[in-house]
């Protein structure tokens, strides 16, 4: 069983119009909700590939209601801890003539003392059960900075392989602790490191814990620094659509290729695809299973060296 923890869910709302235009009304020609929260999200992707999964975090109000009822039509188990406070919302509008997305993320609710010992009682019980655990997304009000931090330890402590995919004070705390995999984007790698260089930035980010480190690079792919070696991992194109969940779905696929112990050439090309395909799908925590398959023949997975901080030079590629 693979678990993903959100502390921060959502429910997430996505309208799709012809085209947007500030400063007056715009009508929308499709609307669904879907149960989100990076973590959810994961935790999809990963039920959809068939393996077993388990949500925990928080839900509260009748937003968390509504994202109970979502997800258990998804497939994922729900191990949530309810709350008083209400679960956020958030809200994607995807302009289908340009082919952008305008995002507008609510707060999270407030989590009170109380409501999170009795979630690390429950995760405790879970990662007794679990084969690995993700750590994705933003902290709620009332949870402190080094939450992540925690749960990386008490996950090792049980011989757990966990994943940190999270940003700013938590997630520089959080890779203190010494998870296994952290995957940051190319601004959240960069807040951490003070470098956009992904060599240098990668090599200063395992020095401070993390063992393996897999920036996402947006629509050049993935690299990967880890104790095996580097790489770089690239889509054969660049695609239009809803990029909202395509990094959840590189985490499902660096996840999912741990747990069935893939070499990392094969993992990583699975991350990209589900990524770039998820930027196909209509809404986050899915993915186009078409265009899956056909690009995961497609992914180039180059070898790089870890010695130049002028950029990394190709040594082997894997199809």
């Amino acid at each position: 069983m693979i678990l993903t923890v959100t502390l921060n869910t959502a429910l997430d709302i996505t309208y799709r119009t012809a085209a947007l235009t500030p400063h007056t009304t715009n009508r929308v020609a499709e609307v669904s909700e879907r149960p989100g929260g990076k973590g959810v999200n994961v935790a999809r992707v990963l039920s959809a590939l068939g393996h077993e999964t388990v949500v925990t975090g928080f839900a509260g109000g009748r937003t968390g209601d509504a994202v109970r009822e979502l997800l258990a039509a998804d497939g994922p188990s729900d191990a949530l801890v309810a709350i008083e406070g209400t679960t956020r919302r958030t809200v994607a509008v995807v302009d289908e003539a340009t082919g952008d997305t305008t995002q507008l993320n609510e707060p999270g609710p407030t989590v009170t003392s109380a409501e999170w010992a009795t979630f690390l009682t429950s995760y405790e019980g879970l990662v007794a059960r679990a084969d690995a655990v993700a750590l994705c997304g933003s902290l709620p009000p009332g949870i402190h900075v080094g939450a992540y931090a925690e749960l990386v330890r008490a996950a090792r402590a049980a011989g757990l392989p966990v994943l940190l995919d999270t940003s700013g004070e938590p997630l520089r705390r959080g890779i203190a602790a010494r998870p296994d995999l952290v995957k940051p984007n190319a601004d959240e790698l960069a807040q951490l490191t003070g470098s956009r260089e992904p060599v240098r930035a990668t090599r200063d980010a395992r020095r401070r814990g993390g063992r393996a480190v897999i920036a996402s690079l947006g629509a050049a792919g993935l690299f990967a620094a880890t104790p095996d070696g580097a790489w770089r991992a690239t889509p054969p194109r660049t695609v239009r659509g809803n990029p909202t969940g395509a990094g959840d779905s590189a985490v499902a696929g660096l996840l999912s290729g741990l747990v069935e112990r893939l070499p990392w050439p094969e993992r990583l090309a699975r991350a990209v695809a589900l990524a770039t395909a998820t930027v196909l799908a209509p809404a986050a925590g899915e993915f186009d299973r078409e265009a899956y398959a056909d690009l995961l023949r497609q992914i180039d997975v180059t070898e790089q060296s870890e010695q130049s901080e002028q950029g990394p030079h190709a040594t082997r590629q894997h199809r």
